[in-house]
């Protein structure tokens, strides 16, 4: 493209797709980039029940083909490439596609999203989405009743570990050190629901292996103080951090220690670079939620819009 576009998106979630809505409607004609991951982390969920209005709890592919089929029917163009490099210097921005295209916008709309951390273990890769996932929120319901385990000693973790704690018979918290990063006030609630059996400290462990039949999981593999020991279990989830995608803008914009984008300078999305802007997991330390991305990704949009009509 030897354009100049008026917005150009990159990432293809919740965040990416409202954010192309609002363009259209906007008749910004936005451009957007998929990314490697078309539709996203959401894409891996196999049934999403807090989505409003889909009472029918759809799995995340069909929901992100929903979004992305409505915003190209607005006039949104896709772009199947992953993109390497930014450049931000100048008033026209500069994107760089791993394909040797490099496109050129007035805005852009940076949503990306995130990455849970994982453990990197082979039995964990095979049980992903039967039985270990890195949302609590997102996945906790289908274990209610069950017995699972949180893996992490972060604020992360004890807020994953409380929220399974009231649908969960029981919450095994599995931490390599005895001692926790997580609030003071987050701690003492889990062992206060530890004294009544609903929750048991796994510490100075080692998660070695997820243990499951070859469809789910039915336990864990830790090593406790040099002894292994099995824990039988329905679900294991991860709480050992998140990455954003945000390498190719390092240098261009500012973002905080752990790669999340900073934003706020002059509006809600607005990044350190005028006329840049980011939405969703990138950009979120907090609720990191499908809802929240596609709301944070409306936002977005609405800015660029306003940065536009005040360059006219």
């Amino acid at each position: 493209m030897s354009e100049i576009l008026n917005t150009l998106i990159i990432g293809s979630g919740p965040a990416g797709y409202t954010a192309a809505i609002y363009a259209c409607r906007a008749q910004l004609e936005p451009v957007l980039v998929c990314g490697s991951e078309v539709g996203g982390q959401l894409t891996t969920t196999p049934e999403i029940e807090n989505w409003p209005s889909r009472s029918d709890a759809p799995d995340g592919f069909s929901l992100m083909q929903d979004m992305s089929k409505h915003a190209e029917k607005l006039g949104t163009k896709f772009i199947f490439d992953e993109v390497v490099k930014t450049d931000f210097k100048n008033e026209i921005k500069e994107v760089y596609l791993s394909s040797g295209t490099v496109l050129k916008a007035r805005t852009v709309i940076i949503a990306t999203g995130a990455k849970a951390r994982y453990l990197g273990l082979e039995s964990e890769t095979k049980y992903k989405g039967k039985g270990v996932s890195a949302c609590a929120t997102c996945d906790g319901f289908f274990f209610r009743g069950k017995e699972v385990a949180v893996v992490g000693g972060g604020s992360a973790a004890f807020i994953e570990a409380l929220y399974l704690a009231n649908l969960c018979s029981k919450v095994y918290l599995i931490h390599r050190r005895a001692e926790f990063r997580a609030e003071k006030v987050l701690v003492d609630r889990l062992k206060k629901l530890e004294s009544e059996g609903k929750v048991e400290f796994v510490l100075n462990a080692n998660v070695k292996e997820i243990l499951g039949d070859g469809d789910l999981v039915n336990g864990v593999k830790v090593e406790v103080n040099g002894q292994n020991r099995d824990i039988h279990l329905s679900g294991v989830f991860m709480a050992i951090g998140h990455e954003p995608s945000t390498k190719p803008f390092a240098g261009q914009i500012e973002l905080y220690d752990d790669g999340t984008v900073k934003t706020g300078f002059t509006s809600e999305t607005s990044t350190s670079v005028p006329g840049v802007f980011a939405a969703g997991d990138c950009a979120d330390r907090v609720y990191r939620q499908a809802i929240t991305s596609a709301g944070q990704g409306c936002k977005a949009a609405l800015d660029a819009e306003k940065y536009l009509q005040s360059k006219l």
